[in-house]
């Protein structure tokens, strides 16, 4: 993946505030259902979400300009412990490391025997032979883990209504895995046989850990959703039906008069699929939003109606 910074279009040095900005344009430009005919939006939308989760962590942002963990927020290897002695550093922060097989002393080098002693705590020791060239170890039962674990991002639509995506592996091997319907956030995948191999051991697993990327309105709450509806000043006074978007088609909301901001209303059915068949609701919130600028005849008929209708909605808080 390219570097976070890059993919957001910020410098390093930026605020949290300039990441968030910057995020959310790329976000509902790049959108897959702003770009139905585009096929490249879902690559282009999946980088955006898997580059702010990296920069728009403050914790992961420290961790990844320290040089710990790479764009996609995996460890990068930092060296052998304890191998100032007989190592130096190379490109990228590794350790260049010299050995020498000959069994003697001196140069600085440290013997390959000594190295594998101390990595595996004298296990190799009675396995070892010398030679010119060539070594044989006794495992003594040191594990073998060939499980590979990748985090994959999908869209709120794609967990919901399930998806053919292409992950590729640390290895380089690139594989098409289908997305259930209705993945949860943290969920794993679990490929059979597609991890790591090794002589004399049976392949690994690949499991995938699913994430799902933030949406421009919507946010998952378990199997249910939540989503702020702006409606206008006369709206929320007259009452009346306004569409409201949910995973499907918009469907019509009636609004009673003299609804108040941040009243919610559930709609059943609209959520997520629940692994028991069922599926969650949609929480809608409402917004009363003003018009933009100053209008001198709504500010003139409100100070008429507040000079004969006074009221104090917080006289609770008193």
């Amino acid at each position: 993946m390219r570097d976070p910074y890059e993919v957001l279009g910020v410098p390093r040095n930026a605020t949290a505030a300039a990441i968030k900005s910057a995020y959310r344009k790329l976000a509902k430009k790049h959108h897959p259902d702003s770009n139905k005919n585009d096929p490249k939006a879902a690559a282009r939308f999946a980088e955006i979400n898997s580059a702010n989760e990296i920069v728009g962590d403050e914790e992961k942002r420290k961790q990844f300009d320290r040089g710990e963990i790479d764009g996609e927020g995996k460890p990068r290897f930092q060296g052998f412990p304890g191998a100032g002695a007989g190592g130096r550093a190379g490109p990228g922060g590794f350790e260049t490391f010299s050995f020498r097989t000959g069994g003697g002393q001196g140069g600085g080098t440290q013997g390959f025997e000594d190295i594998l002693n101390s990595m595996f705590g004298g296990a190799a020791r009675g396995g070892a032979r010398r030679g010119p060239s060539t070594f044989d170890f006794d495992a003594g039962g040191i594990g073998v883990d060939l499980d590979l674990t990748v985090s994959m991002t999908v869209s709120l639509e794609e967990a919901v209504n399930g998806a053919e995506k292409r992950v590729r592996l640390p290895t380089g091997k690139e594989l098409n895995v289908k997305i259930p319907a209705g993945v949860q956030p943290g969920q794993q995948i679990r490929l059979k046989g597609q991890g790591e191999t090794a002589p004399g051991h049976p392949p690994g697993d690949l499991l995938i850990a699913v994430q799902i990327a933030p949406h421009p309105f919507f946010k998952v709450d378990g199997s249910d959703l939540r989503v702020e509806l702006p409606i206008t000043l006369y709206e929320a006074v007259l009452g009346g039906k306004v569409r409201v978007p949910t995973l499907g088609s918009a469907v019509e909301l009636s609004i009673p008069k003299n609804t108040s901001s941040g009243r919610t209303f559930r709609l059943k059915g609209k959520g997520m699929p629940r692994p028991a068949g069922t599926v969650g609701d949609l929480f809608v919130t409402i917004r009363i939003m003003l018009p933009d600028g100053n209008d001198a005849e709504l500010e003139a008929l409100m100070q008429k109606w507040k000079d004969k209708h006074p009221y104090n909605p917080r006289s609770d808080l008193s």
